[in-house]
């Protein structure tokens, strides 16, 4: 595809410049962990503060906004990405928006959400004061100084760990004051289907990733090794559902998010053929994938 193909579906509107360097379409994996959190702590405590669950889930799209706009800028800045990338178009790679308005932009956000961070510091004391400093200070070493983690093969994990267990059991902890098991688990379960997105978008981009340097998951493995690993994390949510059941006494409340499985196994194997630029549907539907199942896993929770 050649520059001016590309810049043909670029967006046309300034807000919808803006909206594209955000990434909305994964902002999901943000507001899925808060949501399912909650829901968990609902069902232990019969009761939640509304206000508590809005500021987490502006904190947590913040943070992945922050994330997602300085990865725009530092990409294009170190050579990774140009125009004729597979993936959907980069604004600093389109030269729609210059890196300083990105990376502005991107430090106005993580602002945004310290200081939300600090009300519910105020609420939830120094561990959600740690834990929030942490998820801004990550969000922003995602995709800049010495050592970015979205150079070395431990994205995923990064993901795991902020998007799905952090984000899970700190929306847990704010509501109920304090962190159950299940908690935990249920958030590895969210982060392993937010693992399997970057996972995508990783072995999507491989080649170029490779030419500016970084050492990916998925430059390191090679593609029948990655195919793997995608195949695993987004089984592993079921598998991990089914541990989650012990931790609690009605073990019915967690049968619904199965009714997902055949989509996980349809993603599965079309994975494992797909080619080129087949993998930005496949990001955007595993993506689909984690929020359906953490909708039907609430649902489960708050209704039976």
């Amino acid at each position: 595809m050649t520059l001016s193909e590309r810049t043909i579906r670029a967006p046309s509107s300034t807000v919808r410049l803006w909206l594209a360097a955000i990434r909305p379409k994964t902002l999901s994996m943000a507001v899925v962990p808060v949501f399912t959190g909650t829901a968990l702590a609902w069902q232990a405590q019969g009761q939640l503060s509304y206000g508590v669950m809005l500021a987490v889930l502006a904190a947590s799209m913040l943070i992945q906004a922050g994330t997602n706009l300085y990865n725009d800028a530092a990409d294009f800045q170190t050579g990774n990405d140009s125009p004729e990338r597979l993936g959907p178009p980069r604004m600093s790679a389109m030269g729609l928006l210059s890196c300083g308005q990105i990376k502005t932009a991107s430090l106005f956000s993580f602002l945004l959400a310290a200081i939300l961070g600090l009300w519910l510091s105020w609420i939830g004391g120094w561990p959600i004061l740690l834990l929030g400093s942490i998820s801004i200070l990550s969000g922003y070493a995602y995709s800049t100084g010495p050592r970015p983690i979205s150079h070395s093969p431990l994205g995923e994990v990064f993901v795991i760990a902020f998007f799905g267990i952090a984000a899970t059991a700190g929306s847990y902890y704010l509501q109920a004051g304090y962190i159950s098991p299940g908690a935990i688990v249920i958030g590895a379960a969210l982060g392993a289907f937010a693992a399997a997105v970057l996972l995508t978008n990783n072995l999507r981009d491989r080649r170029e990733d490779k030419l500016s340097g970084r050492k990916t998951l998925a430059i390191l493995c090679g593609r029948r090794p990655t195919v793997r690993i995608y195949i695993l994390l987004v089984f592993t949510p079921y598998i991990l559902l089914g541990l989650t059941a012990f931790f609690f006494s009605e073990t019915g409340r967690l049968w619904l998010p199965f009714l997902s499985f055949p989509l996980a196994a349809m993603l599965a194997w079309r994975f494992s053929r797909a080619v080129g630029a087949a993998y930005n549907q496949l990001l955007v539907q595993t993506a689909q994938l984690q929020l359906v199942f953490a909708a039907l896993l609430s649902l489960g929770l708050i209704v039976f």
